[in-house]
């Protein structure tokens, strides 16, 4: 008996870029919050925080307009053909 192996799918880069951007905006926030605890001063809340965030919209803005065209394509596809699972007109 032979034991099929099933493979894992590759993350997609765009995903890669989308969750390492989401872990160093949660680091910085949590470092931010620590060190402003630490040393009562507000000032890094001005220029880090929102640095940080406005990456982050960035990046969740680029990945889900990616996925929509995806998407957009992949509709078409089932569309055109019914038969192989797709959404059919009737």
């Amino acid at each position: 008996m032979a034991r099929r192996r099933r493979r894992k799918k590759k993350m997609e880069f765009s995903k890669k870029i989308f969750v390492s951007v989401s872990i160093a905006a949660s680091l910085v926030t949590i470092f931010t919050g620590i060190m402003i605890w630490r040393t009562n001063d507000l000032s890094p809340l001005m220029y880090l925080i929102p640095a940080v965030f406005t990456e982050l919209a960035t990046a969740t803005g680029f990945y889900y307009s990616k996925a929509k065209a995806e998407n957009k394509i992949k509709i078409k596809k089932g569309l055109e053909n019914p038969e192989e699972g797709g959404v059919s007109d009737g």
